[in-house]
């Protein structure tokens, strides 16, 4: 199956810019590679409030995502040691 990736409107904004440039070419390359093939083995799911996300891991950094269709909608882009309470803001 195609994916497309959606993004929310402020990863370019507030998340990319606070993260290091080798940092992004490696979410990047994962998004890319990894993700878009195969969503769901990419990353794990989310428990407790968070279900029905998925996270995929890339070193210290989490993408946080869904899956709704053939659309992979990418919510939050940061570090491990606080994305967690910092996606409550996006969804």
């Amino acid at each position: 199956m195609d994916y497309n990736i959606l993004y929310h409107h402020l990863i370019k904004k507030e998340d990319l810019p606070g993260i290091p440039v080798n940092i992004r070419d490696r979410i990047k390359a994962a998004i890319e590679e990894r993700l878009l093939k195969e969503p769901f083995l990419a990353g794990a799911p989310l428990r407790h409030s968070l279900k029905g996300h998925r996270k995929m891991r890339i070193g210290d950094y989490r993408i946080i995502y869904r899956i709704e269709k053939n659309n992979i909608i990418v919510l939050k882009i940061g570090h491990r040691k606080d994305i967690y309470w910092k996606v409550f803001s996006r969804i």
